[in-house]
């Protein structure tokens, strides 16, 4: 399962959950206190999906974006009702 992603890198606490209205449409907010450097933000955007849709952080791919803050995230092996829970999260 793909979507699109909105990163807050530097925020005060890791948070899934929001709507950004991108050019490409609805992408889902996901806030992390890791700052934008070194791949530091990229991890901790798998580790804060991976614990909001209950799958490994090995499972969470960044498709596109690895640079920007507009990303297009993969969960492999998306367990039932994560399209459920992806439509909850984007409010």
């Amino acid at each position: 399962m793909r979507f699109p992603v909105r990163v807050k890198p530097g925020a005060k606490r890791d948070s899934v959950g929001g709507t950004w209205a991108g050019p490409g449409g609805p992408a889902l907010v996901v806030a992390v206190s890791a700052p934008a450097v070194e791949g530091k933000a990229n991890e901790a955007v798998r580790r804060a999906l991976a614990a909001a849709f209950g799958v490994r952080r090995q499972d969470v791919l960044i498709i596109a974006g690895e640079r920007g803050r507009d990303k297009v995230v993969e969960l492999c092996s998306a367990p039932e009702g994560t399209a459920d829970l992806l439509a909850r999260l984007l409010g």
